[in-house]
């Protein structure tokens, strides 16, 4: 990476919307660190587990500059509130929850001239699907941590906003879901089909941008009209 060539840290690149927006960043000229527990993609690898405070750590110790972290790495696991196992809780909220966390505090701190952080959210965030306990809370944190962060960021300029994908096309959604499901479900919503990962690569690779440059605290829908009345 050059001297002057911006670095952007991307949590979870090796597959989906991650490796989407790993893509795109490259296109746009920035030196891009797919932070991810498994090789994948493009971008320079380092492997990361982002819910372990340490591993986050030597990833940031290990960088020149950061000037743009984008939080993709997450995990659900779904089951009935009645039936959810407090184990597994504690496994998607280490991801989803406290991996933003740690990325985004260490990150921030080595900010030092300014910077972009966006999340990867969801409509989950605000819409209280059934059997998704554990990530609709984490979802729904992130999006207020991240407001938080924006306000007490902003003396810093470093700007602070979210993304909140609708239901995207990618490798996950077929832990939950049949390829028929997906095709048939996909019909029914408002835009006809499921977004693709790099529909939301270029919200992302916007918010981190210039381009962005007076946008902070914000959340941006890319949900091809799913939260829509």
């Amino acid at each position: 990476m050059g001297i002057e060539q911006r670095v952007a840290v991307v949590t979870g690149g090796s597959r989906g919307i991650g490796l989407a927006t790993v893509r795109e960043l490259l296109a746009e000229g920035w030196a891009v660190i797919n932070a991810d527990l498994e090789a994948g993609g493009e971008g320079q690898f380092v492997r990361t587990d982002v819910s372990d405070r340490a591993s986050v750590e030597r990833l940031f110790a290990g960088l020149e500059r950061v000037d743009a972290l984008v939080n993709n790495a997450a995990r659900n696991i779904r089951a009935p509130f009645l039936e959810t196992a407090v184990a597994d809780v504690e496994k998607v909220w280490a991801v989803s929850l406290w991996g933003v966390f740690h990325c985004t505090q260490l990150a921030a701190r080595r900010m030092t001239e300014g910077g972009s952080i966006v999340m990867v959210s969801s409509v989950h965030a605000e819409r209280a699907y059934a059997n998704s306990t554990a990530y609709n809370g984490a979802k729904a944190a992130v999006n207020q941590m991240a407001r938080t962060w924006a306000h007490e960021l902003a003396p810093r300029r470093i700007r602070v906003n979210c993304v909140e994908p609708g239901w995207t096309d990618t490798p996950g959604e077929r832990a939950f879901f049949s390829e028929e499901q997906i095709r048939e479900q996909g019909t029914r919503l408002p835009w006809g089909r499921l977004a693709e990962p790099v529909e939301i690569a270029r919200a992302v690779s916007y918010l981190v941008s210039e381009r962005a440059s007076y946008v902070t605290g914000s959340v941006l829908k890319v949900d091809g009209g799913l939260t829509l009345p």
